[in-house]
């Protein structure tokens, strides 16, 4: 697969083909031309001696130190080296690439004045598979994570290559490239911008939309196995709610549960349901209309210019403007209002997983195994549910909200972008095992009621698991079967997809 940037806008699905699948990245005709417009105002500033920030200035709070010619080259280069200072644990390899991808995206717009040289570098290691180690903690928003990037484009750090891990030095050499040797602006233009946050984030949206699909079919799963009542999802009362969101997930679950022989026989079995089963469609929509928001956001800014300064006009007409476009704002709150409404979903997802474990309410054995006393069956599967729901609790609350002083005052009010779409995907990792356990239980009490009593949507959900992970007679080791369950959802999430 191929993807080419530079001529149209850029959406987050081609973020995660190029960061998660391997797609070969390359840029239009247009997007070098821009790219080397761009370098060439940068190469006149230098060359007519005009003072412009992060051109010919010291960086941040040194802003008003003016360097000579001569030292443009060595600050960029120091740079990389000062602002490569991230701790913690390594980003992983998709996390690493789409942050490249973003990168790329910003300079293809031609207004960072980098040379067309980096670009390609940078190009070249995404499509050869070079992955420069990035630890994942150290980052108000930008900065520190772009500088371990650039690191590897110098011959700098270590980056794994081919399922090793090898210094750079080695792996530019095994694909034919020399270490490359940063220009006036080069330096600044790799650590600066959003391109951390933003594919980051681009990720996290492609994990979402999964999800979104998936809670549909956990959720109606489980609604058919406590015999819920259809009527809560009703096409002509959910109409009027505006939602886009609520009526795509009310159709979804009307069609997953259509002809069910069982809901048919429940009709009247009590007057609502609890609202855990009842209100899938507003709190699943609700989710679904953040995520729409969270979209426009993300993309917004992965098509933006978001270098400091950027470098506007012709070579005969140009500019420099100094700004806060590397200001994540926008990326940071949708990510903490995705995280929202992921923990929401999970929550959600946690309460009807209990009502299938709790024999007061469900109207199934206890802890749905046959032979309960003997057997503690799905006991603690609710347990580590109720655990992950915690946790997303405290992975909610938004990092946008924090802030610290830095530079000497001079950088004095921060997005914390980053942070935020690192707690997002943390927090839906969370999420797939929740739903994974609510996958488990509705499929061990759907057994119960027998096959030939479903619906045909929740029929072929049920042979799906069934496929992988067998139903429960007696306690066995249930850690590999929750593995196994995420791993069935994430499969069969684009099939799900179009269900309705």
């Amino acid at each position: 697969m191929r993807v080419v940037w530079g001529d149209a806008p850029i959406g987050w699905q081609s973020v995660v083909a190029v960061a998660c699948h391997d797609a070969e990245l390359t840029l239009s005709a247009g997007a070098w031309q821009r790219i080397a417009q761009g370098r060439a105002i940068v190469d006149h500033i230098v060359a007519c001696g005009h003072i412009a920030y992060g051109i010919n200035t010291g960086l941040g709070a040194l802003c008003n130190i003016t360097l000579p010619d001569d030292q443009l080259c060595l600050l960029s280069r120091n740079t990389l080296l000062s602002h490569a200072c991230g701790v913690g644990p390594l980003l992983t390899r998709a996390q690493t690439r789409a942050i490249m991808c973003a990168a790329i995206a910003n300079y293809s717009q031609g207004k960072s004045g980098v040379s067309v040289a980096l670009v390609q570098h940078l190009l070249t290691l995404l499509n050869q598979q070079i992955t420069p180690q990035v630890p994942s903690q150290g980052s108000v928003g930008y900065l520190s994570h772009m500088a371990h990037i650039g690191l590897a484009l110098i011959g700098v750090g270590n980056v794994t290559y081919q399922q090793h891990t090898l210094p750079a030095s080695e792996a530019l050499a095994r694909v034919g490239l020399e270490p490359y040797q940063p220009g006036a602006k080069e330096g600044l233009s790799l650590v600066n911008g959003t391109p951390c946050m933003t594919g980051l984030a681009c990720l996290a949206l492609g994990e979402v939309a999964e999800l979104l699909d998936c809670a549909d079919v956990t959720g109606a799963m489980s609604f058919e196995a406590l015999r819920g009542q259809l009527a809560a999802f009703d096409a002509e009362a959910l109409a009027l709610k505006a939602s886009p969101g609520i009526q795509i997930s009310g159709q979804r679950l009307r069609h997953l549960l259509q002809g069910s022989p069982l809901l048919a026989a429940s009709v009247g079995v009590r007057t609502q349901d609890a609202m855990s089963l009842r209100s899938m469609p507003q709190v699943h929509g609700a989710s679904r209309d953040q995520f729409d928001h969270a979209v426009r956001q993300i993309e917004t800014e992965l098509n933006a210019c978001t270098d400091n300064p950027l470098v506007l006009g012709t070579l005969d007409n140009w500019r420099v403007v100094s700004q806060s476009n590397p200001h994540g704002e926008s990326v940071a709150m949708a990510a903490d209002l995705l995280a929202i409404a992921m923990a929401e979903l999970g929550s959600i997802a946690e309460r009807r997983l209990d009502r299938l474990v709790n024999p007061l309410v469900s109207g199934l054995p206890p802890f749905l195994v046959a032979q309960p006393g003997v057997n503690s069956g799905m006991m603690i599967a609710q347990y580590v549910a109720a655990s992950l729901c915690a946790e997303n609790r405290q992975l909610a609350q938004p990092a946008v909200l924090d802030n610290y002083v830095t530079s000497g005052l001079q950088e004095d009010h921060l997005s914390l972008g980053t942070g935020a779409a690192l707690k997002l995907l943390k927090l839906v990792g969370n999420v797939w095992h929740i739903l994974a356990i609510e996958y488990l239980l509705a499929a061990q009490a759907l057994d119960f009621h027998g096959e030939a009593q479903l619906a045909q949507g929740t029929q072929q959900a049920l042979r799906a698991l069934r496929a992988r992970v067998a139903n429960w007679q007696t306690d066995r080791w249930l850690a590999p079967d929750i593995t196994a369950a995420v791993q069935v959802l994430q499969q069969h999430a684009a099939r799900w997809r179009v269900l309705a």
